[in-house]
């Protein structure tokens, strides 16, 4: 089994980078026959803007510029999707958000019909999502950031395009404690990648 492993940190030091190491040695802990590919969009140099040319491929007047088949390719080679991010501003970094705007596109990941129903493409693409976060469960529970966290990213992006999120977590600083903590979490959440449900 394959594994895309989508990165969205500056820093190559950062707990995120390393959060993405740790996932990485749980898939092939699970099994040795296990693959992984990591796609770090910082230093690939994605571009996130979603410009002219992306409103042309929505509108299915142009041919999906080459930097999205790339990606589409890569997903398309992938078992499973796994998306590893700090949370910024309660979401996900922009670049990310700007990678799932450019290569989720209408035709791909989705079709919209001339009816006006839309028609889930990504069914076969389970995903899991792995949020680092610097505040406490309750601050994000009292201001309503889970559910909000779970409504625009779970449902809003992937179930609109059928993909199933296998897992959703939010690894949190002040309840791991440590970064050992929050790395055994992660090793754990890549054992469980291709586990049965």
């Amino acid at each position: 089994m394959h594994a895309l492993i989508v990165l969205s940190h500056p820093i190559d030091t950062s707990l995120t980078h390393s959060v993405v190491a740790a996932i990485s040695e749980g898939i092939t802990k699970a099994d040795p026959a296990n693959t992984f590919e990591i796609a770090d969009l910082t230093q690939e140099g994605f571009n996130p803007v979603f410009s002219a040319s992306d409103i042309e491929t929505f509108q299915r007047i142009s041919k999906v510029p080459a930097d999205i088949l790339a990606e589409q390719t890569r997903i398309d080679g992938a078992n499973t999707l796994v998306l590893v991010f700090p949370i910024y501003w309660w979401t996900m970094p922009a670049l990310l958000k700007g990678w799932i705007d450019r290569v989720f596109s209408n035709g791909w990941a989705y079709e919209e019909t001339a009816d006006g129903s839309v028609v889930k493409k990504l069914g076969h693409l389970p995903v899991h999502l792995v949020a680092l976060g610097a505040a406490t469960k309750g601050v994000y529970e009292r201001h309503g950031f889970s559910d909000a966290f779970n409504v625009q990213i779970a449902h809003g992006i992937f179930d609109y395009c059928g993909a199933p999120v296998v897992t959703s977590e939010m690894l949190l600083m002040p309840e791991l404690g440590e970064p050992n903590a929050c790395l055994d979490a992660a090793r754990n959440i890549g054992r469980s990648i291709f586990q049965p449900a």
